[in-house]
């Protein structure tokens, strides 16, 4: 290893990627460490739905446009497929339909439609249930497999910028120009550390005190209903969980109505997403617990609060779960962390469950942090 970088990011799941590229896109040389043989956390344990409609307002719905348009360019020389484009978030009560009209009102509804129940019905019948009383339209989101878009986005920055990749070799140390790893010493003039959800192996002192937890997810993919999806799908319960929706005043009557409603699905975190791939399975879910140490146990209850959703949005039946997981991602008081151990180091995590949607262009604003080009939090 006696090769020396211009940076060493440390991580390989999406944030990881994306800072990889904001910096080979500068023409630094880059070189990737993982601990893993392949992706294998929260990168890849998702729904590869990089949402932009109801991500929270200002910074964060901004970072999605950015990433959306990443992803785009991205996907077309990588060989990423993309296989489903924006929102079809169908609506069965009269608070909803009102937290809707308040959102199209906002800058973030430019763009979109609110169709009325017969409307959506001509539309995309198969995903309108009978008590459908609107659906918000958005075209300004898309959706990838993230199994086979992060590796295929790993090889790209390999091939087209000579991103160097050291897969299983963990990392003990960064004290740039020296990066310590279980395989030797790497020199790298600056570095950035991507942990995702591991709080303890580097600058663990810095994470304790940023009140972060790891949060688990449930997910289920399902076999092909026999029928294919307008886009994404998502129900009342994702109007007062994404921000964008759920910071709008008309959201505290939706939320009440939902507490006495559904309220052990608010209890599990429960939302409905719903995606489609390009057999024509399902992958559904999902779920949010928040511990130290999640355990690595779905709950079946669980499960059913989600297919229950499922069959509530759409009026059909759940079709039989084929794979069923659980993932573990970083959550914070805030959309994100960039902390500064090192004045050549950085630490980024996305802490709001949206590293697909917003990765690429927090690893923009935090390559240009670490050269002290803004000083964006």
């Amino acid at each position: 290893m006696d090769k020396r970088y211009d940076i060493a990011v440390v991580g390989a799941g999406i944030v990881g990627l994306a800072c990889a590229l904001a910096a080979a896109r500068r023409g630094l040389s880059v070189v990737v460490i993982d601990r893993d043989a392949q992706a294998n956390g929260a990168s890849i344990r998702n729904f590869g739905f990089v949402t932009v409609t109801g991500q929270p307002r200002g910074l964060v719905w901004r970072r999605a446009h950015r990433s959306r348009a990443v992803w785009d360019e991205v996907a077309a020389e990588a060989g990423i497929s993309v296989l489903q484009r924006g929102l079809w978030l169908p609506v069965r009560r009269p608070e909803a339909v009102a937290v809707l009209d308040a959102f199209m009102a906002t800058e973030m509804g430019e763009g979109c439609r609110l169709l009325t129940a017969d409307e959506a019905r001509v539309r995309a019948p198969e995903a309108t249930g009978p008590e459908t009383a609107a659906t918000l339209w958005s075209p300004h989101d898309l959706r990838v497999d993230s199994r086979t878009a992060i590796p295929r986005l790993a090889a790209w920055l390999a091939d087209r910028y000579g991103v160097v990749f050291l897969r299983q070799t963990a990392v003990h140390a960064v004290e740039p120009p020296r990066i310590v790893t279980a395989r030797g010493v790497i020199e790298a003039g600056a570095a950035v550390v991507c942990p995702g959800d591991d709080f303890a192996s580097l600058f663990p002192d810095r994470l304790s005190s940023a009140g972060l937890v790891r949060c688990k997810l449930q997910m289920m993919r399902l076999a092909s209903p026999g029928f294919t999806l307008p886009a994404p799908v998502m129900s009342d319960l994702g109007l007062v969980r994404y921000g964008g929706y759920a910071d709008l005043p008309e959201a505290t009557a939706l939320r009440a109505r939902l507490q006495a409603e559904q309220g052990d699905a608010l209890a599990n975190g429960v939302h409905l997403i719903a995606v489609q791939d390009a057999d024509g399975a399902l992958v559904v879910g999902d779920s949010h617990h928040d511990a130290a140490t999640p355990d690595p146990f779905a709950g079946e209850a669980v499960d059913r609060l989600i297919l229950d959703e499922w069959r509530a949005a759409t009026g059909r039946p759940a079709p039989p779960v084929l794979q069923r997981w659980t993932g573990t991602y970083a959550r914070g008081p805030h959309a994100s962390l960039i902390e500064a151990p090192h004045p050549r180091v950085r630490l980024a995590l996305v802490t709001a469950g949206n590293g697909a949607s917003t990765g690429f262009a927090f690893g923009e604003e935090v390559i240009a942090n670490l050269f002290e080009e803004t000083s964006e939090p």
